[in-house]
């Protein structure tokens, strides 16, 4: 078992002080892989502390300074993306070939693109005899998820140092290594010591004294809204920035006259790829009702031939989720969609056949859903699909934006359909006939899918103050 058991604090390795060990488990063979160091109050104050001292001279650098700093991390990132696909797959379950790709792959995206903004972006504003400038927040907590970690924390560090801010981050403890040899990586970039710190820890212990922290400036979250909504309130009491990219439940809308096969594939792929555990992925398919048997048809075949296997194996296949609760979460909301009177399809309760161990969750379908039953509304986290049918395109619009989340929609359709359809959806984003993110563009959502934007130049403006020097051109 690997054994990680310090934190990265102003530029060095050093020991917890009261922290308590935590095994890391690899989900497809529910065995221990990896063991770190739950780190305590005493932790996070020491990093705080250390950022706060390094924000005096890092916000001065230039912005040529920060942009030669992200393009040497950038260098350092490339030659540990085996290293950090690696570890990736073994804790969090995703199996090498999206591991290499999408997941650590998703990490240069978001180098390039805070170093192109960084370049393009217009620090201050001429406005009569007056300026308005841009200046970095100051000390960021970073607090992200387990799903896509790699792309949620460089997608948080990578403009966070663009902007001159200094930050402590605390990466999932259910797949934490990824993290530590990132911190390797900005080390070795040359990245100055107490810009950029890390402590292992949870919620509760880490997440919550961070967030709490009167020294820290601004918390940037990823998580479910359960939980953001606990990092809302601990941060109230000291009024500082909470910036929040929380759950989904994305609708995927096929219009009328779209084509069937193309939107089922493109739909499936956004749901299955990382075995359902992204929280734009579309899992509600609204359908035309007259439709929904062919379109039903479709996606059953295809997942039906959806194969799961391991996750240290290159390949198509789905790997398991992240660990035994949230396993029996997506096992419970199947069994709830059955009890509903949803119909299902193929997929359901238990491990796919001749699977034993792990936490494999058969790829899931169901049809003739309403939006009112558990499985159209709650946020699942796993391969499970639900078929919704529409009357009319009105219908589809209500049942669209008919959730208190509005992270992401899916329309496939005609150019004129989409465009009369895509403005009515309360979504942050609206992928067209389908699509990936985009690094340059903005993300994040509407409701309860959070607030603020990541990536590009919306990223970040994010992770600066806006100051008005009145008079000073007189």
């Amino acid at each position: 078992m690997r054994s990680y058991l310090k934190h990265y604090i102003d530029g060095a390795w050093v020991d917890s002080e009261g922290g308590k060990t935590h095994a890391v488990i690899n989900p497809a063979t529910e065995e221990a892989t990896t063991e770190i160091t739950l780190g305590t109050a005493a932790d996070v104050d020491k990093a705080v502390t250390a950022a706060r001292r390094a924000f005096e001279a890092f916000s001065r650098t230039s912005v040529e300074e920060r942009v030669a700093l992200i393009e040497r991390v950038l260098e350092e990132y490339k030659k540990r993306t085996g290293d950090m696909a690696e570890a990736i797959s073994l804790e969090m379950g995703a199996p090498m070939s999206l591991a290499k790709t999408a997941q650590v792959g998703s990490g240069i995206g978001h180098l390039m693109s805070a170093a192109k903004a960084l370049k393009e972006f217009e620090l201050s504003e001429t406005i009569g005899n007056s300026e308005v400038v841009h200046e970095p927040i100051g000390v960021v907590a970073m607090i992200t998820p387990w799903n896509w970690p790699l792309n949620q924390i460089v997608s948080k560090v990578a403009p966070a140092l663009a902007a001159g801010c200094t930050m402590v981050l605390k990466p999932s403890e259910e797949a934490p290594t990824n993290a530590i040899i990132f911190a390797e990586v900005l080390d070795a970039a040359g990245v100055p010591a107490g810009v950029f710190n890390l402590v292992n820890g949870d919620g509760p212990g880490v997440g919550t004294a961070l967030s709490t922290h009167k020294g820290v400036d601004m918390v940037s979250f990823t998580g479910s809204t359960r939980a953001g909504i606990l990092v809302a309130k601990n941060a109230a009491d000291t009024v500082k920035r909470v910036h929040q990219e929380l759950g989904g439940k994305s609708p995927s809308l096929v219009l009328e006259g779209a084509d069937g096969a193309r939107a089922v594939q493109g739909t499936l792929r956004s749901v299955l790829m990382n075995s359902g555990q992204s929280c734009i992925s579309p899992t509600r398919l609204l359908v035309p009702r007259e439709r929904q048997a062919e379109i039903a048809a479709i996606a059953a075949e295809a997942m039906k031939a959806t194969q799961t296997g391991d996750p240290s194996q290159e390949g198509a296949h789905l790997g398991p989720l992240v660990n035994k609760t949230q396993w029996e979460k997506v096992q419970g909301l199947i069994a709830k969609g059955m009890e509903e009177g949803a119909t299902l399809e193929t997929g359901g309760p238990g491990r796919p056949d001749g699977i034993e161990t792990g936490y494999f969750v058969k790829p899931t379908l169901f049809s003739g859903v309403t939006n009112e039953m558990t499985i159209a509304r709650e946020e699942i986290f796993g391969p499970v699909v639900t078929i919704i049918p529409y009357d009319t395109e009105e219908d589809a619009v209500r049942i669209a934006n008919d959730t208190e989340y509005g992270l992401s929609a899916v329309v496939f359709g005609s150019p004129e359909a989409v465009r009369r359809v895509a403005p009515r959806l309360r979504a942050g984003m609206v992928y067209v006939n389908g699509g990936q993110p985009n690094p340059d563009l903005p993300f994040g959502g509407y409701k309860q899918s959070g607030n603020g934007r990541e990536h590009g130049k919306f990223g970040l403006v994010e992770f600066m103050e806006v100051k008005s020097l009145v008079g000073v051109n007189a």
